[in-house]
């Protein structure tokens, strides 16, 4: 087996792995360092596919800034633990509720993924959508989509000021 095929396993089986684990987590603090886990898998498999300039931004913005900023809110509002009030041994399609529409969703994430991948087979090519050059991205990104982006920092600032005053007690007098 060629070293690259044997990385791509195992980066593949670790982002599964963490992904799976991320929802079966009940502490939420475990599952934001779960899911920076399941980023920095992600981003060996970006090196393994030569795009070195998407695995670092996938380490530098997801699993440096934004879930820095996730696990700034769960520390800041002091999520306790789940306490489910279902059987576990219960199918999620028979418990009630929200968990019977999440597990509707699954099973409709699972159909349209087997869809997509089925069809990309058909002609056997990616779309020529790809950029040329880290310079291309970035003059790009700060000339035709610049408001956008700025627009985004302003809703992640507003953001963290909602968690802040969210979580901010009241003081007694």
């Amino acid at each position: 087996m060629a070293p690259e095929t044997l990385a791509f396993y195992v980066f593949g089986a670790a982002a599964v792995a963490a992904w799976l684990l991320v929802i079966a987590q009940r502490n939420p603090i475990y599952s934001v360092l779960l899911l920076i886990a399941s980023f920095g898998a992600l981003s060996g498999l970006y090196v393994l596919l030569d795009a070195p300039f998407v695995a670092v931004i996938q380490i530098i913005v997801y699993a440096g800034a934004i879930m820095v900023l996730f696990l700034f809110v769960v520390m800041l509002l002091n999520a306790p633990h789940e306490e489910t009030e279902y059987d576990e041994r219960v199918h999620p399609l028979l418990r009630p509720g929200p968990m019977r529409f999440g597990a509707a969703l699954a099973v409709l994430l699972i159909v349209e993924l087997a869809w997509a991948l089925g069809r990309s087979g058909d002609t056997g090519t990616f779309p020529s959508g790809a950029v040329a050059s880290v310079g291309a991205i970035g003059v790009a990104l700060f000339t035709d989509y610049a408001f956008p982006f700025e627009v985004t920092s302003i809703l992640i600032l507003v953001a963290m000021v909602g968690a802040v005053v969210l979580a901010r007690r009241e003081e007694r007098r």
